[in-house]
């Protein structure tokens, strides 16, 4: 990871956060594939290649406190308006460390492009390797800023055995970095519980505006 957005990311994986001053800096997209706002406490990071004039002026026509007013549902819409994105939801952002060994779970990789969890992730990140598990899926690939993510899923009817957590704990072996990140809506309390337990620990909030 080498943009400005990349040397943020970092220094908060390592728990070294912006200042908390209630500002917001305006920085360049890492990727063009990549756009959006991240929030930390008391202190924004608006990363787009769209003029940053426009940006504080609409920051300071939302009507909010000022803390929030990058993550105002009204400052967010009329960003996807002016550069035609779309986005799903606001996500919490976690990171962890990696751990030394395999995983302590039995796992196979799919290499199928085709495969419909591997076409989907392609959609979002770079390097994606998808492995399956008995009952579920683990995904590792460089997503924003060329920082590596992960994001399990498990069937439905494999849930409440613990293999969440072994899919996250597994992606902490499997990175191949010095930590990888994963995001979780808020509101997916079981996720949030399962990327805790696994060590996730929590650094921000995040939206992410996605082109076509």
């Amino acid at each position: 990871m080498s943009s400005a957005l990349a040397g943020i990311l970092a220094a908060a994986a390592r728990g070294e956060f912006p200042p908390q001053d209630g500002g917001v800096t305006v920085i360049g997209q890492p990727h063009t594939r990549d756009a959006g706002v991240v929030a930390f406490t008391a202190h924004s990071v608006i990363f787009t290649d769209e003029d940053p004039e426009w940006i504080r002026s609409e920051l300071a026509a939302t009507d909010s406190d000022r803390l929030a007013a990058a993550m105002n549902p009204l400052f967010l819409a009329a960003l996807l308006a002016r550069t035609g994105r779309s986005m799903s939801t606001i996500d919490m952002v976690t990171v962890a460390g990696a751990l030394p060994g395999d995983p302590d779970l039995e796992l196979r990789e799919i290499e199928d492009p085709e495969h419909p969890r591997v076409a989907r992730a392609l959609k979002y990140r770079d390097g994606v390797r998808v492995w399956a598990a008995d009952g579920g899926v683990l995904i590792l690939g460089r997503g924003v800023a060329g920082r590596w993510e992960a994001a399990i899923e498990v069937d439905e009817d494999a849930r409440g055995r613990g293999l969440g957590l072994r899919l996250a704990l597994a992606a902490r072996h499997l990175v191949e970095d010095s930590v990888v990140w994963s995001q979780q809506p808020p509101g997916n309390a079981r996720s949030v519980r399962t990327f805790q337990a696994a060590g996730f620990r929590p650094v921000g909030s995040e939206a992410l505006l996605v082109a076509g």
